[in-house]
Order: C-alpha cells, then structure tokens, then sequence
C-alpha cells in the first residue's frame, strides 16, 4: 500500500491518514497492520493519566520539550471527551502544546473517547503501532481522565503515570482500587499549592503497605506550568525503563498486551457475529423475543444456545 510506503519514508501527512483509517476503523486496517507489524516494537510508551483538572496536558506539553533535548522523535496521542454532535474530540489539539506545532520531531493526534470507559478509544493501541512504525521514539498517551476506573492505559503503555495535584481531594479516596493499582510512577502536579506537602506523604504511607516489588514506586513532585520538575519526572521515566528491560518486565508486559489485544479482537469480532446472526437467524431471533418477552431468562437462553452445535455452527456461520 502506497499510503504505508509514504509513512515509512517519513510523511507526515501519510502518518494523518493512516491514523484516520484506524480511527474509522476501515476496512483496510488490517491490511496497514499488517504492513507495519514489522515496524513495531521499537518505540517506548508513556501513559499520563489520572483525575481531570491534574494538569496532564501541560505535563504532556513540558515532558515532550525535555525529550526533545535528547534529539528523541515524540509521538503524542491526546484523549478528549467526544463531541455528542460528531462524534469526534470536543478539545483537538489545535488548543494543546502550541509550542511544538513547528517541529518536525513532534506528531500530536487528539482522538477522541468515542464511547469507551476506560479512559481511551478502542483504537488507540493500533494508532500507538502506527505511531511506532512511523519511526517515533517515545510514544505519550493521555488519556481523557475520567477517575478511577481509567486503567486502560495498562494494555497500551509500557510505563503508566498517575498525575494527581493537591487539589483533588481526600488521597484515600482518590487512590481507591483503580489509579492506585495502575501507577508506575505517581506525579504530584501544582506541587506549589497548599497541602502539597500533606499529599505527598499520604501517597507514599499507602505506598508503604503494599508487599515488597521488583519496583519502588516513586512519587514525583512537580510545577508543570512553571516548568519545574520535570527532569527529575524524565529521570524517573528511564529509570523505570531500565527496571523493565534489566527484569525482563517490559519483555512480559509487552506478551500480556498483545494477548489482551488478541483476545479483544475476536471478542469484537464474535459480538458483531452474533448481533448480524440475532437479525437475520430465525431460531436466534426467536430466543431473544422470547428474553424480551419474560419467557425465559437470559442465562438459561444463552446456555441452550451455546449448548446447541447446530445453533453454535449457524451463529458462526460454520
């Protein structure tokens, strides 16, 4: 595919558009992945997420300047909430990290939810292979920040960081199962603020009960829009980089998403099946008016379907 061609060499405008195939989940998707499989791999992904309001877009913005000292390429996946009347990112990133629009060592993609509840879009783990095969070195994710139960990032990112700002409230309440189990590294933003100083040794008390790990997690301290912190927060990145590969974690992190990414697919696959096989079969079409009616109840329902090889064969289209 020529458009593939054109990103490999470098195009910019080629890397658009291939992210927007995925994005509207064409149905020449498979084939770019295809393609770019043995592109993937090189790149190292950083998830920024937590609560809204932390200052993750200015974390995001500060972060990519410090790695950019590096000579580092920086590919940026910005999640926004979806617009109710397209669809697509209500924010876009013609607002964010206005400073890098210019350099050619930046891509910045916003996306938007579209639906999911965990903080990305379905399609964000195939832009991530895009962005990687397209030759970035860094790849920064963050994701829409929804609270917490925003752990999807753990299936995308080979380090997660959990921005928090004094701000947010009560530190138990805000480190529930959830953001507190995702962190790889938390982030203390508006780190000037009043109660910082509390906040701080709240995280790292919690930290303290949990068991022993291959990795400490550190709590980072920073002033993203005052710039302040943020290479010490880089430093942290690499080092927890070093852990991963030094362990063989990143090895094992990366295996246990491609099964998750694997076992989405045909899940995704199965359901759309299913809903097409619902319409058009007969027999299934009758056991869901049946449900509908009260007739029988949707596990008994289910149950004689999948117990039946000649409905299971039918559904599959087998």
């Amino acid at each position: 595919m020529e458009l593939v061609d054109q990103m490999l060499r470098g195009e910019n405008v080629a890397l658009s558009r291939v992210i927007s195939l995925v994005e509207n989940e064409s149905s020449r998707v498979p084939e770019v992945m295809k393609l770019i499989h043995p592109h993937v791999g090189r790149a190292y992904c950083v998830g920024i997420t937590g609560p809204p309001g932390a200052g993750k877009s200015t974390l995001v913005d500060k972060l990519t300047a410090v790695i950019r000292k590096e000579g580092l390429k920086v590919g940026i996946i910005a999640v926004d909430p979806s617009s109710p009347f397209t669809g697509g990112a209500v924010l876009g990133d013609r607002i964010r990290m206005q400073q890098h629009y210019l350099d050619d060592g930046v891509f910045i993609r916003s996306m938007a939810t579209r639906g999911s509840f965990g903080g990305l879009p379905q399609t964000a783990g195939s832009v991530v292979k895009v962005l990687d095969a397209a030759g970035k070195d860094i790849i920064l994710i963050e994701t829409v920040g929804v609270g917490q139960n925003e752990v999807d990032i753990m299936e995308k990112a080979d380090s997660v960081l959990v921005t928090l700002s004094p701000e947010s409230g009560d530190a138990i309440q805000t480190m529930k199962a959830g953001l507190f189990e995702i962190a790889d590294i938390f982030v203390v933003n508006k780190a000037d603020h009043p109660g910082a100083e509390n906040f701080v040794r709240d995280i790292q008390a919690m930290l303290h009960l949990r068991e022993p790990g291959w990795w400490n997690i550190p709590v980072a301290l920073t002033q993203a829009v005052n710039d302040v912190g943020m290479e010490d927060l880089y430093q942290q990145i690499r080092l927890h980089h070093k852990a991963l590969e030094e362990t063989g974690k990143l090895v094992e992190r990366r295996q246990s998403q491609r099964k998750k990414e694997f076992i989405n697919m045909i899940e995704q696959s199965l359901t759309t099946r299913l809903l097409t096989s619902v319409e058009q079969n007969g027999q299934l079409s009758a056991y869901l008016n049946r449900v509908e009616k009260g007739e029988v109840d949707p596990y008994s329902a289910a149950d004689e379907i999948l117990s039946s090889g000649k409905l299971l064969a039918n559904w599959l289209g087998t």
